[in-house]
């Protein structure tokens, strides 16, 4: 997990990841979507660093 992640970050992360592997996802690809899950909605309430740069 990146450093900048929260606890809850990393649980949202956990919880995505074991839904998709659920669903029949491999676990490289679970581990894509539950990265990108978490990193959109880092983005969308403003606590990532590519929407710093764009403010």
């Amino acid at each position: 997990m990146p450093t900048e992640w929260s606890d809850k970050d990393e649980r949202q992360y956990e919880h995505v990841k074991e839904s998709e592997e659920d669903q029949g996802r491999s676990e490289d690809r679970a581990e894509e979507i539950a990265a990108a899950t978490v990193n959109k909605q880092r983005s969308k309430e403003g606590r990532s660093k590519e929407s710093k740069d764009h403010e």
